[in-house]
């Protein structure tokens, strides 16, 4: 796949085993069970691989078969699967970041101000992010930072994310406190469906899925 591709590429391009940060939710409304082990498998391929949540707090999976609930039994054994304190990440250690599909990004991670900060650190130092579905609610972050004029940092890429029609869909709608197509369009961004296609140029990569 593309986003395979994207991290191999990254993961060879680097002189030694690089790390990358996967970035998770840690509200209630947690993070895709199917969506955090798929991301994980790909990324410790290639990756010496960091998780990190806001404050450190734990994750809740959500979707969980029998067969995510036995990997992740498994998983939470391992001394890596407690998470980082978010707000102590330095940028400058990861060659990547990735956020699962987590649909309690929109109530954490849309509004981090430090997620932002290393997003931005990302963007100018050209490396790779990467966001899965409803994961990509963690892309507002940039614009919430204080430093900052609020617009859309993203101008110049082509990404992916669920729009109003879906979204309203969802039982808890009335309580989402960030709408994406919404936050992007307030911001100065274009959100359109008439374009599936998202752009990739080496090394300097916003992936979306």
């Amino acid at each position: 796949s593309t986003l395979s591709n994207c991290f191999l590429a990254v993961g060879d391009f680097m002189s030694s085993r690089p790390s990358c940060l996967i970035v998770c939710s840690a509200s209630v409304e947690g993070v895709s069970a199917q969506s955090f082990i798929h991301s994980y498998t790909l990324t410790s391929s290639a990756f010496a691989v960091h998780i990190a949540t806001p404050e450190g707090k734990p994750i809740h999976f959500v979707k969980q078969d029998e067969n995510s609930r036995r990997w992740l039994n498994d998983f939470n054994a391992k001394t890596t699967s407690q998470p980082l304190i978010l707000e102590g990440v330095e940028a400058n250690r990861y060659a990547a970041l990735l956020v699962p599909s987590s649909p309690g990004a929109v109530h954490d991670l849309a509004r981090n101000q430090h997620l932002g900060w290393v997003i931005n650190a990302f963007m100018s130092e050209n490396k790779c992010l990467c966001a899965v579905g409803s994961g990509v609610a963690a892309f507002c972050s940039p614009a919430n930072q204080p430093s900052t004029d609020g617009s859309w940092c993203f101008q110049g890429y082509c990404t992916t994310g669920p729009s109003v029609n879906e979204l309203v869909r969802l039982p808890d709608f009335a309580e989402v406190p960030v709408v994406v197509e919404d936050f992007i369009k307030d911001h100065g961004g274009v959100y359109s469906g008439r374009d599936r296609a998202f752009g990739l140029n080496s090394f300097l990569l916003l992936v979306s899925s």
